[in-house]
């Protein structure tokens, strides 16, 4: 039985281990994006550029 507490531990502590690495290293790759993201959204509101596509009810019609 101890064996058994002893392996469901290691697996634990095993599984948070890898999950904090993948995490550390995906972390400024998400930074970057939100930053990217932000500037891309702040562009287009300054130029004023439309994407063409009218959003009104009557164009549905």
């Amino acid at each position: 039985m101890f064996w058994k507490i002893l392996g469901a531990i290691v697996l634990v502590w095993l599984a948070v281990v890898i999950l904090g690495a993948v995490l550390k290293a995906l972390f400024p790759l998400l930074a970057l994006a939100v930053v990217g993201a932000g500037l891309y959204f702040l562009y287009r509101s300054m130029t004023g550029e439309k994407n063409g596509t009218d959003k009104t009810v009557d164009s549905m019609f």
